[in-house]
């Protein structure tokens, strides 16, 4: 039987600094091959979350580096995120990403102990593994409204959608952990289990909701000169390229 592979998580500080264009370069190629959006962050900011102590590094017991994620503060310290979880690639399907978000859970709240905890994701196993810390899953409404948050995004892929909606709803589904209103951690994993297929199958119509004004108004635009250039075959949308979908 193969041994798992073990991992430290220590809380990131100045030592780590020369990791942090690894990091950036995984977190833009792992949104590239998933074909979903982030919001893209420098070496420089990584370095500055470092130094700050506000990020959990992963590394294998033989010192390779194996995952990350940082703390970011909004609205006055009203909402933390707990931002850029990533995993490298060989790592992946470990429970490595599930210890790394509740390292930085712990550390959010430690370090922001009245503040409230959100994140947006687009995957499933995320949801699950915020289900496990006491993460609900809310309406846009609910998040920090923060101008420099929502700023964050326009590197995003998906930011055109975002907007559209007037910032109430996007790819993304929104979670929120409040220390002073929260269900315990063993309600809402109960809770993501019961009703999990629903929320995938949520997740599913909505982002073809979302999508599918803007396939249209792309294949109404030019479908004529694709016909022509390629006698009458028609390519896929853009957006069904782009997506994946």
């Amino acid at each position: 039987m193969e041994q798992q592979q073990q991992f430290k998580i220590l809380i990131a500080d100045a030592t780590h600094q020369d990791f942090a264009q690894i990091i950036v370069d995984e977190m833009e190629s792992s949104a590239k091959a998933r074909g979903t959006g982030i919001a893209k962050r420098s070496p420089d900011y990584i370095k500055e979350k470092m130094r700050e102590g506000k990020a959990v590094i992963a590394f294998t017991e033989d010192g390779i580096w194996a995952g990350f994620c940082y703390i970011e503060t909004w609205s006055h310290g009203e909402y933390v995120a707990n931002s850029g979880l990533i995993v490298s690639p060989p790592f992946r399907k470990s429970g490595l990403a599930k210890l790394i978000k509740k390292n930085i859970f712990q550390l959010s709240r430690k370090t922001y102990p009245e503040s409230k905890i959100f994140g947006l994701t687009t995957g499933l196993a995320v949801m699950k593994i915020n289900s496990e810390l006491g993460y609900e899953p809310v309406t846009y409404s609910e998040l920090t409204q923060d101008e420099n948050f929502w700023a964050g995004c326009k590197s995003c892929v998906n930011y055109e959608i975002l907007m559209s909606k007037d910032r109430k709803n996007c790819m993304c589904t929104a979670m929120l952990y409040d220390p002073k209103d929260h269900y315990e951690p063993e309600e809402t994993t109960q809770d993501f289990k019961k009703h999990s297929k629903l929320y995938e199958r949520f997740m599913r119509i909505k982002q073809w909701k979302l999508l599918a004004p803007f396939m249209k108004h792309h294949a109404e635009g030019h479908e004529g000169s694709a016909k022509s250039a390629n006698n009458g075959v028609r390519h896929k949308s853009f957006f069904h390229s782009f997506f994946h979908f």
